[in-house]
C-alpha cells in the first residue's frame, strides 16, 4: 500500500508540472576519483532545475553535446552555474579547466534521443583525457 501512494504521488507531481532542483558539486576529491562532478550521471526530467556548484574557485562548466533545442551552457570559472534542462536526451558538459583528468558529467532527460550523437563527441573529447580515460565510458553506460 505504501509504495502504491509514493507511485501515485510521483505521478501526481509529475503531471502537475513541478519541477525538481538538483544539485551537481564540482569536486577535486569524491566517489571516482579526483576532478569530478558529483553527481557525475544525473537522470532529471525536462524543466528540471540543475545547479552546479563550485567547491574550488579553479572549477568551471560547459556543455560539449546536448539535445537538439536545448540551449548551449558555460558557467565562469569559480562561479555556480544553474540551467533548466528543457530537452529530451542527453547532456555531456566537461570542466575545461580539468579536461585532461577527464571532469565530465551526463545528464539523461527522458529518453536519450540524441546518445550516438553524444558518444561521437564523447569520442573526441576523450582524446584530451590524460588520467581517468575509462571515465566517459563509465557515465554513458547509465544512459537507459
Amino acid at each position: 500500500m505504501k509504495s502504491l501512494l509514493v507511485s501515485a504521488a510521483i505521478s501526481l507531481f509529475a503531471v502537475s508540472g513541478f519541477a525538481a532542483t538538483h544539485e551537481v558539486k564540482m569536486l577535486n576529491n569524491g566517489k571516482d576519483g579526483i576532478m569530478v562532478f558529483e553527481p557525475a550521471y544525473l537522470k532529471a526530467n525536462k524543466g528540471d532545475t540543475i545547479k552546479f556548484l563550485p567547491t574550488d574557485p579553479a572549477h568551471d562548466v560547459a556543455s560539449v553535446a546536448i539535445p537538439k533545442g536545448a540551449k548551449t551552457f558555460e558557467g565562469a570559472v569559480g562561479k555556480p552555474l544553474t540551467i533548466t534542462v528543457s530537452q529530451e536526451g542527453v547532456y555531456l558538459y566537461e570542466c575545461k579547466s580539468h579536461l585532461p583528468m577527464a571532469m565530465i558529467g551526463v545528464i539523461q532527460v527522458g529518453k536519450p534521443t540524441n546518445l550516438d550523437d553524444v558518444k561521437k563527441s564523447g569520442q573526441e573529447l576523450a582524446k584530451k583525457f590524460v588520467m581517468q580515460k575509462e571515465r566517459l565510458d563509465k557515465y554513458l553506460s547509465q544512459v537507459k
